[in-house]
């Protein structure tokens, strides 16, 4: 097909068209692949702005429009039943993107097989469109696409300076030749342009020495503060920013170990690294709940990111949640978004103790973007008496941010939020930090020691395999009451595990 198309093309434009459209269908069919099943690969901006899109910026136009008049063109397409089962089945989201040019975009010129098949039905999807307008009694399609419209949250846009490659100063000459550009006054390495600022074909976004970031998510790994040396675990690494972040506060010296389960993740966040120009950081393909705190692979390891699977509430807009099928108008949150809430606070609390429980590990930073109060400070709350059992505390991350965790237990000061709304990004942020208690750090040795020999069957390897042992030092009467409910509530929790973690979807807080 693409052959014959080649000798068929009047002109560059008809030429990179063609090749838009299939590239937006391709990320069109990963991400409604995703909604429908409620486990995406990854948001909308981050599918588009990988390496192997070449037109993101057409790309990011096709896919953004055929959502927004998505459920239009489904109904001109049912109403013009003009689609066999080859076309539903094989390339049904190239007809979705195709349809919207025919309809509401550019003229579509006969290359291409899909494209001859609509042009010649171009007649009978204007007529289903028209019948549309009379049946919901509106005047233009516009008028279509607002019943459907959320509206959009503006704010400046912010880039992340990677200093792997480029020093801030450098960079922010180089886009103050076209842009308004300044520095932010609390991430070092952030700079502020206008809303709206298009840099996804620029070539310091292109060649990775700079990464378009939001500024919460940007504050994550700042607020982590790894020093130069430290060897860091990334916990839920995909799809990466924050990953290459980390190593570049390290100023690529150290370490970062960069942990994701999912394998289609895992080539994104190759991808990430590779365009960061990162090389002190090593990718392990596995499952964080199963990596062995004991395992002499982890005993350098200083401090740990964790910014699990969440419901991403804090970022919709920004991920452009509001184009998805299940964001359509009149989708109600209910009784399985609630049980999906409880479950992904259950797998946050499991990986956050996990986190905690490393021997050499002296900072954690938890993270989400959400705005939800169980995802948050109760998963916080949750954990602080095996924290406190391990020697850690509530730090203050950015304590010149005025807005703090919710007021629901003593410490919450400590706590960091953002606002979807006053700051484009809802996220929160909890830093644990060790107490240099040198009384805490023998009683911590001796009750090592004390459960080493408990310990040594479970604990082999770089990775547990298997059924996990818990080992607990009885000694600790709140820690046991704890580790006595955990078992009690992980038979609950086994109609909804699978291999050892709840796994929900995945939500990339860029």
């Amino acid at each position: 097909m693409v052959a014959e198309a080649v000798g068929r093309w009047k002109s560059n434009g008809e030429r990179s068209a063609y090749f838009a459209r299939r590239e937006a269908a391709k990320v069109l069919g990963s991400v409604l692949e995703g909604d429908a099943r409620r486990q995406a690969v990854g948001s909308i901006k981050s599918l588009i702005y990988r390496p192997c899109i070449r037109n993101k910026k057409a790309t990011f136009a096709l896919v953004c429009q055929t959502l927004k008049h998505l459920p239009i063109i489904k109904n001109v397409l049912d109403a013009a039943t003009i689609l066999n089962a080859k076309w539903k089945v094989r390339q049904q989201d190239l007809i979705y993107i195709i349809t919207y040019d025919i309809l509401f975009g550019q003229a579509v010129s006969l290359v291409g097989d899909a494209e001859k098949f609509l042009m010649h039905r171009k007649d009978a999807l204007q007529t289903a469109l028209a019948r549309l307008l009379v049946k919901k009694n509106v005047k233009t399609p516009q008028d279509l696409v607002d019943l459907y419209r959320i509206p959009e949250v503006s704010k400046p846009r912010y880039v992340r300076v990677n200093t792997l490659k480029m020093d801030v100063d450098s960079a922010l000459l180089e886009l103050g030749q076209q842009n308004m550009v300044e520095k932010d006054n609390m991430v070092p390495d952030l700079l502020i342009l206008p809303p709206s600022t298009d840099l996804h074909n620029h070539p310091l976004v292109t060649n990775g020495s700079v990464f378009m970031q939001g500024k919460a998510s940007s504050m994550v790994a700042a607020a982590l503060d790894p020093k130069p040396g430290w060897e860091v675990l990334d916990a839920c690494s995909a799809p990466g920013n924050k990953t290459v972040h980390l190593a570049a506060l390290i100023r690529g010296k150290g370490k970062i170990i960069a942990c994701e389960l999912n394998k289609e993740r895992v080539i994104r966040l190759k991808e990430t690294i590779k365009l960061s120009g990162a090389s002190n950081i090593e990718v392990l393909h596995g499952d964080f709940l199963n990596c062995n705190p004991n395992d002499s692979s982890f005993s350098k390891v200083r401090a740990i990111l964790l910014d699990p699977s969440c419901s991403g509430s804090g970022t919709a807009s920004v991920r452009l949640d509001h184009l998805l099928p299940s964001n359509a108008a009149g989708h109600a949150a209910g009784v399985t978004d609630t049980e999906r809430l409880n479950k992904l606070a259950a797998f946050q609390r499991k990986v956050l103790m996990h986190a905690l429980s490393f021997p050499a590990v002296e900072r954690v930073v938890y993270s989400t973007c959400s705005i939800h109060q169980i995802e948050n400070e109760d998963v916080v709350k949750s954990v602080l008496p095996l924290a406190a059992s391990y020697g850690f505390q509530l730090a203050t991350p950015f304590p010149q941010w005025q807005r703090r965790g919710l007021p629901v237990f003593e410490g919450f000061q400590h706590l960091l939020r953002t606002d979807p709304v006053e700051d484009g990004e809802g996220f929160f942020i909890a830093l644990f930090t060790k107490r240099d208690d040198k009384n805490h750090s023998e009683k911590q040795a001796t009750c090592r020691n004390n459960s080493k020999s408990l310990a040594r069957d479970s604990c082999t390897g770089r990775f547990r395999s298997g059924k996990k042992r818990i080992v607990i030092n009885f000694a600790h009467t709140k820690l046991f009451l704890m580790w006595l409910h955990a078992k009690q509530s992980s038979r609950k929790r086994d109609n909804f595990n699978t291999g050892g973690s709840y796994r929900p979807m995945t939500t990339d807080c860029f």
